[in-house]
C-alpha cells in the first residue's frame, strides 16, 4: 500500500497495471475495487468495498473480503458476463465466486467510514452505464475507476458512452481534487484529467 494522503492509500498491481484504493477511518476502512488478487484480503479487512464498475479486473476478488458491504451503482450487474469478459484475457477457468452488490445507489450517497466522509457519485454513463466516482473530501482525493487511465489511452468497450465522457470528467473536476486515482496507472492531478483524450465514437 502506498499512502497518497492522510489515511488514503493505493495498491498498484503489475497485472493489467491495475490500481485499487483503500480509505482508513477510525477503526473502519473502505476498499475501492476488489481487483484480481484475493491475497490482498490477508492484509486488509474493509467493512465496505465500492465497485467503480463491473469489469472483471475490478470485481473478481470480492469474495475474499467477505463478510463486508459491497456498494455499486444500481445498474452494476455482476453475473456470467463478467466471466465471458475475463475469458478474452485468460485461458484458465475462473475458480472463485462472483459477488453481487449488497448496497446500491442512483446518483450520490455519503458513507461514514470511521467518522470520515466518503461520497459516492454517478455522473452519468461514460466508460460504462454505471461508473462510480469515490470522493474523499478531507483528503482531496478522487478515485475515478476507468474513467481515467494513466500510461495508456482510456478504453471504450461495447457498453461505453463516449459522447458523454468529457461531461462526466468535467463533473468529476468540479469536486476540485488534488489527486485523481485512475483505474489503471499511477495517481494523477486535475490537469492530467482536463488534458486527457477521451474515446470518440459510439
Amino acid at each position: 500500500m502506498i499512502e497518497i494522503a492522510d489515511g488514503v492509500f493505493v495498491r498498484r498491481h503489475a497485472e493489467l497495471d491495475l490500481t485499487l484504493g483503500f480509505v482508513v477511518g477510525s477503526d473502519d476502512s473502505l476498499l475501492v475495487d476488489s481487483g484480481l488478487d484475493p491475497a490482498l484480503a490477508a492484509e486488509v479487512r474493509p467493512s465496505r468495498i465500492v465497485l467503480t464498475h463491473n469489469h472483471f479486473d475490478h470485481v473478481l476478488a470480492t469474495a475474499a473480503f467477505l463478510p463486508c458491504e459491497v456498494w455499486a451503482h444500481e445498474e452494476c450487474v455482476v453475473d456470467e458476463r463478467v466471466l465471458v469478459e475475463r475469458a478474452k484475457y485468460y485461458d484458465e477457468p475462473f475458480t472463485g465466486t462472483l459477488v453481487v452488490p449488497t448496497h446500491t445507489f442512483r446518483e450520490s450517497v455519503t458513507l461514514d467510514v470511521g467518522g470520515r466522509r466518503v461520497d459516492l457519485h454517478h455522473f452519468g454513463p461514460a466508460h460504462t452505464s454505471h461508473d462510480v466516482v469515490v470522493h474523499v473530501p478531507d483528503a482531496g482525493v478522487v478515485f475515478a475507476g476507468d474513467l481515467v487511465e494513466q500510461g495508456a489511452p482510456a478504453q471504450a468497450g461495447p457498453d461505453a458512452t463516449p459522447s458523454n465522457w468529457r461531461h462526466v470528467l468535467d463533473l468529476l473536476l468540479e469536486l476540485d481534487p488534488r489527486v485523481v486515482v485512475p483505474g489503471h496507472g499511477d495517481p494523477v492531478d486535475a490537469r492530467f484529467v482536463r488534458d486527457m483524450a477521451v474515446p470518440s465514437g459510439n
